[in-house]
């Protein structure tokens, strides 16, 4: 009995690139050389967060890619562009202990001396009696009153 191949036959892979290649936006507009003073067309090979894109995206030639990259790096120094941006997102999930609050999410409990337990009014030294003597112990002013005058 002749033995049967467990190998699978697969077909040969394509020889060639795949889908279009890019054109760069150098070659389209014309650019024959690339000033480091013009930030918008600098801003096209840079990223949202101000990274220099590869050639794979922008569709650059190698030395195309090294003139930008040099312009953007000039233009960076001078202050034309930035080194970083910053992209705030909002983080969902993480830790949750029993009550359901995060692990290092403590408020404004226990930071500062005017609340006991995290409840509002609890624990404070003593409560205003007028508006004026509020707006002072906001701003850190001592209030002298009539009745305080008296008992000195």
């Amino acid at each position: 009995m002749a033995k049967s191949s467990s190998r699978k036959r697969t077909k040969p892979k394509p020889i060639g690139r795949k889908g279009k290649k890019k054109i760069s936006p150098l070659v389209t507009e014309g650019v024959t050389y690339v000033d480091y003073k013009d930030v918008d067309m600098l801003k096209r090979f840079m990223s949202d967060r101000a990274k220099i894109r590869s050639r794979r995206v922008t569709g650059n030639d190698s030395q195309q890619q090294r003139e930008i990259a040099r312009a953007v790096k000039n233009a960076r120094e001078m202050g034309l562009l930035p080194y970083t941006s910053r992209v705030t997102t909002q983080r969902r999930g993480g830790r949750r202990d029993e009550r359901g609050e995060g692990r290092g999410d403590r408020g404004d409990r226990g930071d500062r001396g005017d609340r006991s337990d995290g409840r509002p009014g609890e624990g404070r030294d003593r409560a205003a009696e007028s508006p004026a003597e509020e707006a002072a112990q906001v701003e850190g002013v001592e209030v002298t009153t009539d009745e305080s005058m008296a008992e000195a």
